[in-house]
């Protein structure tokens, strides 16, 4: 059996050095590599980044108030806290992450990890309290040319769309009357508890109606949540022919989840197949999971941003581009098989010279036997 010498810690030592020299030369020689479908992705978070504007100066110039300790981005997509159609508690550190429009390129990242083609139908669930992501998704789909069928509730959680005069359904109808998106929902109800708006007061419940109707919009008014589900089913069901292949959630809307324990059930992101338990309430989301199809689930975008690495609550808001979800820094493949080449033929070196150096220490040992 070979047993390395005492002598051959020079050599080992040697090896030391020479592996970390060449480790910090394969590390220093990291390259950085456009990921796929860059073109797409950057499509999409430009054309977020647009959209957002646009939402931005219309605020402006009707004179409403951004409240900058709030909104430091100033970007008019962060609401008040409280007001009459606030649906539940809501974070304000999500909300100012979820308006990076490097999320679209996210979302880009879902729809191919889907296999969606061009022309392809989605289902989409949209509340009022992520208007930027419900932006991110819509921006994604155009690029993608895709096929949306969207239904809305305007309810929004805290430091969502919760200005009444200017909710959610208001931002996708001025999207689409500036051309910048093609979509627009399909149906919408209140949303809030039982969808229809249970919890907030009677004014409440009526500015969010006004705001359906406002906009043109067929509501959806059941007595029960699971009534609503079922109307929201017949909606997506009847207004494509074609198969939907992909159904998508942005927040917490009841009618979507079923339950809000649904919505910690299943993490946040996409999903093949959601997970086998036995779920309380099935919203649609649950019910479109449960005939095989696909799901991209955005609620948690704490997590959503830290897998993708993205900045939470940044500001200034980071342009287009920026961020893994581009770019990915790689090791030089040349630079890592050449230093790996050169560590066998060392390691292989030493070990044959100290195997011949011991050999040879045997023989001297046989030797002064012999004479003695």
């Amino acid at each position: 059996m070979f047993i390395p010498s005492a002598k051959s810690k020079f050599s080992l030592i040697s090896l030391l050095i020479i592996s970390l020299m060449l480790f910090a030369w394969s590390n220093n020689s990291r390259v950085k590599q456009k990921q796929k479908y860059y073109k797409e992705k950057l499509a999409a978070a430009v054309l977020m980044e647009k959209a957002e504007k646009i939402l931005k100066d219309y605020r402006i110039e009707q004179g409403i108030f951004i409240d900058e300790v709030n909104d430091p981005n100033k970007t008019g997509l962060i609401g008040e806290k409280y007001t009459q159609i606030t649906t539940e508690e809501g974070k304000l550190e999500s909300k100012l992450t979820s308006l990076n429009p490097n999320f679209a390129a996210v979302i880009v990242e879902f729809f191919k990890k889907t296999g969606l083609q061009q022309g392809d139908a989605v289902a989409v669930s949209y509340t009022g309290s992520f208007p930027a992501l419900n932006i991110a998704v819509l921006s994604a789909a155009k690029i993608l040319e895709l096929d949306l069928v969207i239904i809305s509730s305007p309810g929004a959680s805290m430091f969502g769309a919760t200005d009444p005069q200017f909710t959610w359904l208001d931002m996708e109808n001025l999207l689409y009357r500036e051309g910048i998106f093609p979509y627009r929902s399909v149906a919408s109800s209140i949303g809030g508890g039982e969808d229809n708006g249970r919890g907030l007061s009677k004014q409440g419940r009526e500015l969010l109606e006004n705001s359906i109707h406002r906009n043109n919009i067929p509501l959806i008014k059941e007595d029960s949540l699971m009534a609503s589900v079922e109307k929201k089913m017949e909606f997506f069901n009847t207004e494509k022919t074609k198969k939907i292949k992909l159904y998508v959630n942005v927040g917490g809307g009841l009618s979507s989840l079923g339950s809000s324990l649904n919505g910690e059930l299943i993490e946040t992101g996409y999903h093949k197949n959601i997970p086998v338990k036995n779920y309380h309430a099935k919203g649609t989301m649950i019910l479109f999971a449960q005939k095989g199809i696909p799901i991209i689930h955005l609620e948690n975008i704490a997590i959503l941003a830290k897998e993708n690495e993205l900045l939470v609550a940044p500001v200034p808001l980071p342009k287009p581009g920026v961020g893994n979800v581009f770019i990915e820094d790689r090791y030089n493949i040349t630079v890592a098989a050449i230093s790996l080449m050169i560590m066998f033929i060392l390691i292989l070196t030493v070990i044959l010279f100290d195997h011949k150096r011991q050999k040879f220490s045997e023989k001297d040992i046989i030797k002064t036997e012999e004479n003695l």
